[in-house]
């Protein structure tokens, strides 16, 4: 599909990769771009970017309700994005039973409830969806533990969707990003990418049809060690 001309919405697009994706789809001339957050008030600058093209919805994506309706305010959409997350640190013994399951509820099961809500829309349109996952979907980094387990869910519910909705005129992108410089991968000690490149690079692999994009250089890196011997892979993160 053509970036130009489309019209977006963008689920936690109030900060880091989803506020980016606001500013890479204006740059490629959307001509809508909803974005949406869990608070109206957090989407007031990014409104401001631009009056005639931006509009803001709340949404919390746990709440298949909120999904729903999102769904009727933007009756329109022919791209989905699906960036809304949430990143707990520990490793699986040590993090509450309850703190797991938000990154569940959030980022498996929210995507599921915005994907379902939106299909009969972008079915008319033959639109898109992109499914924000992660590199530590492939393997897992364990001081990640709760957040990977969920992003690794989103893999598999990306590929059943891909299957099923492919069959409706409707593409399904997995991004596997590396670490990105955003409010939520603060604590992570390593070189991270800007938000906007991923964002960019993103948008890039939507055009090209590319069907699972690895948007930074340590995303690609990874990745290519990966297919070589993911065993390997698995052994190397196992150590961060």
């Amino acid at each position: 599909m053509q970036i130009k001309d489309s019209v977006a919405l963008v689920t936690g697009g109030n900060r880091g990769i989803g506020r980016a994706f606001v500013d890479a789809l204006l740059e490629r001339g959307a001509s809508r771009v909803y974005a949406t957050a869990r608070n109206l008030a957090s989407l007031e600058a990014v409104a401001r970017l631009d009056s005639r093209r931006v509009r803001t919805i709340k949404l919390d994506v746990k709440n298949p309700a909120d999904a729903e309706a999102a769904a009727r305010q933007a009756p329109d959409v022919n791209l989905l994005i699906n960036n809304a997350a949430v990143l707990t640190m520990g490793p699986l013994a040590d993090v509450p039973l309850d703190a797991v399951r938000e990154n569940m509820e959030t980022n498996f099961f929210g995507t599921l409830n915005v994907i379902n809500a939106f299909i009969p829309v972008l079915e008319q349109r033959r639109g898109a969806i992109v499914n924000m996952l992660t590199l530590v979907a492939l393997a897992s980094v364990p001081a990640l533990a709760a957040y990977n387990a969920s992003k690794a869910a989103g893999l598999s519910l990306t590929q059943s969707f891909r299957a099923d909705l492919g069959k409706r005129g409707i593409a399904v992108h997995g991004i596997f990003p590396g670490a990105v410089d955003t409010d939520m991968a603060r604590p992570l000690r390593m070189p991270k990418t800007p938000a906007i490149e991923v964002a960019r690079a993103t948008l890039v692999g939507v055009e090209a049809g590319d069907e699972d994009i690895f948007p930074d250089p340590m995303a690609r890196q990874i990745y290519s060690a990966w297919r070589e011997d993911h065993k390997a892979v698995e052994r190397q993160l196992a150590t961060m």
